[in-house]
C-alpha cells in the first residue's frame, strides 16, 4: 500500500479513523463479557486525559473533524463476518471465547452518545452510562484524537514530502526489526492501538513485524487487524476492573480486598494463558504480600509502571516464596517500550522465567524528529474511568507520575493499601 498517497488523498468519508466496532484492544472485548455477567447496571464515567498538557489538542484538531469522527463510530455495528470470527474462532486455544448471550448484546450494540466541550487548549470529552457500553469508547476515541492530530500536521505537507516521511518512518521500523531478530526465543506482540499514528500505519506495522520476525511476532491486541491478518489476537485485562471494583467497594475493608474480587471473577470465566495479573493498579508489592495463594497458580504477570527490573525481581521472588518455579511463569512488559530496552530486559531475564514484550507506542507511532518541529512525536494520552456509580476511582501505579484521582481518596487507597515511599518516573508514552 502506498501509505503516502493514501494520506495525501484523504477524506475522511472514505477513509475514516475508526472502521469497525473490533477496531479496539482485544483485552476491552475479553473484559467487557466480564462486566456484562457481573456487573452491567454500574454507571461509569469515562473521561479523556491529556498528560501532556505542553500539546494543545484544541488548537490542532478542528471540533466539527472530531465530531464528525465520533458521530460515525456511533453508526457502526458488527458486521456478519466480524460475529463469525468472535464467535467461531480459537483464541489462546479456546473455542467460543464469547457467550452466545454476550454476543446477542454485542451483535445489537451501538455505542452511547458522548460530551464534547472545549477547555482553553484542550478538548473535555466524558462518556457517561452503562460500564459495559461506555467502556467500549475508550479505544476508538483514543484512536481518533491520535490521528486527528496526526492528519493536522500531514495536512501541512506536500506530496514528495509524505513520500520521505513514510519512507523513513518504514526505514526505521525496519531497523528495530532487524535488531530484534538478533534476540534468541524472543515473544513479542503489538499493543499500539490506542496511541497509533492511524490505523493504515498500524496494519502496515503488523505486517512488518509478521515478515521480519515469523513466529516470534506472537500476535496484535488489534482484534480487527488479527482477523485481517490471520495472526493472535492479544490481550486480558487492564487496570480499568481493579480501579471501578474499588470505587464501589462500601468500606476500607472491602476496597482491600477489591482487586481479588475482580480477579476471581475473572477466575470463574477464564483459565490457562488468560490468567495473567497485573497487580500495579495500587501497588505491587503490597498486592503480592497480600495474595492469595490461588493466585500464585495463575499463569504470569505484566509489568506495566515502575522500574521494569524491579518488578520482575518483586514478581519471581513471590513465585519462589509461594513454592512455584519463575520459570515455568510468564513476565509480559508492556510500559513504554522501545527495541533497545526490550534487549536489556530480554537478557536480564530470559531463562529465568517465560518473557514476552508489548509493545506500544513506540511501535505503531515512533516518527520523532522526521516531521516539522517534530509535530508528530508521541505523547501521553489516556482515556480513564474517572467515576463508578458517582464514586471517583483511584490509580495509584508504581510511578506516581501515572497516579490519578482526588487528593484525598489517592491518600486513603495509599493509607489502605500500604503504599510507602515511590520512585517517580518520566512517563515517556
Amino acid at each position: 500500500m502506498d501509505i503516502a498517497t493514501r494520506v495525501y488523498n484523504h477524506r475522511w468519508k472514505l477513509d475514516p479513523i475508526v472502521r469497525s466496532l473490533i477496531d479496539t484492544d482485544f483485552y476491552k472485548l475479553l473484559m467487557c463479557q466480564s462486566v456484562y455477567t457481573n456487573h452491567r447496571n454500574t454507571q461509569v464515567t469515562f473521561s479523556l486525559i491529556n498528560r501532556a498538557r505542553d500539546v494543545p489538542l484544541a488548537r490542532l484538531i478542528d471540533a466539527g473533524e472530531l465530531r464528525e469522527q465520533l458521530d460515525h463510530i456511533r453508526g457502526l455495528s458488527l458486521s456478519r463476518g466480524e460475529s463469525t470470527f468472535l464467535r467461531g474462532n480459537t483464541f489462546y486455544g479456546i473455542r467460543q471465547m464469547f457467550r452466545p448471550d454476550f454476543m446477542e448484546w454485542f451483535e445489537n450494540f451501538r455505542l452511547p452518545p458522548y460530551h464534547l466541550e472545549r477547555v482553553g487548549d484542550q478538548y473535555e470529552l466524558t462518556f457517561e452510562g452503562a460500564w459495559p457500553e461506555v467502556m467500549l469508547w475508550e479505544i476508538p476515541a483514543l484512536a481518533v484524537l491520535m490521528e486527528l492530530r496526526s492528519r493536522a500536521v500531514l495536512g501541512r505537507m506536500k506530496r514528495f514530502e509524505l513520500q520521505v516521511l513514510y519512507a523513513r518512518g518504514m526505514t526505521r521500523l525496519w531497523e528495530k526489526i532487524g535488531q530484534l531478530q538478533g534476540l534468541d526465543g524472543l515473544r513479542i506482540a503489538d499493543f499500539g492501538t490506542r496511541r497509533r499514528h492511524s490505523f493504515l500505519w498500524q496494519d502496515w506495522c503488523v505486517q512488518a513485524m509478521i515478515e521480519g520476525l515469523g513466529q516470534r511476532f506472537a500476535g496484535t491486541s488489534n482484534c480487527l487487524i488479527a482477523m485481517r491478518r490471520e495472526v493472535e489476537a492479544i490481550g486480558t485485562n487492564a487496570h480499568e476492573l481493579p480501579m471501578i471494583y474499588a470505587a464501589l467497594a462500601d468500606n476500607d475493608a472491602e476496597l482491600a480486598e477489591a482487586p481479588y474480587r475482580v480477579l476471581a471473577d475473572w477466575q470463574s470465566e477464564h483459565s490457562g494463558n488468560l490468567r495473567i495479573i497485573l497487580p500495579d493498579t495500587f501497588g505491587t508489592e503490597g498486592f503480592l504480600e497480600r495474595a492469595p495463594d490461588w493466585l500464585s497458580d495463575w499463569t504470569g504477570i505484566r509489568i506495566d509502571s515502575g522500574d521494569p527490573e524491579t518488578g520482575a525481581e518483586t514478581a519471581i521472588r513471590w513465585w519462589q516464596s509461594r513454592g512455584q518455579d519463575p520459570r515455568e511463569k510468564l513476565v509480559i512488559f508492556s510500559d513504554g517500550l522501545d527495541v533497545d530496552r526490550i534487549a536489556q530486559l530480554h537478557a536480564r531475564f530470559a531463562g529465568r522465567v517465560r518473557v514476552s514484550f508489548g509493545w506500544g507506542t513506540l511501535l505503531t507511532n515512533d516518527f520523532r524528529g522526521l516531521a516539522p518541529g517534530d509535530g508528530l512525536a508521541p505523547f501521553s494520552l489516556v482515556c480513564k474511568a474517572v467515576a463508578a456509580n458517582d464514586r471517583p476511582t483511584v490509580k495509584l501505579s508504581d510511578n506516581p507520575n501515572k497516579a490519578m484521582g482526588p487528593d484525598a481518596e489517592v491518600a486513603r487507597y495509599r493509607r489502605v493499601f500500604q503504599v510507602g515511599d515511590q520512585v517517580a518516573q518520566a512517563v515517556i508514552v
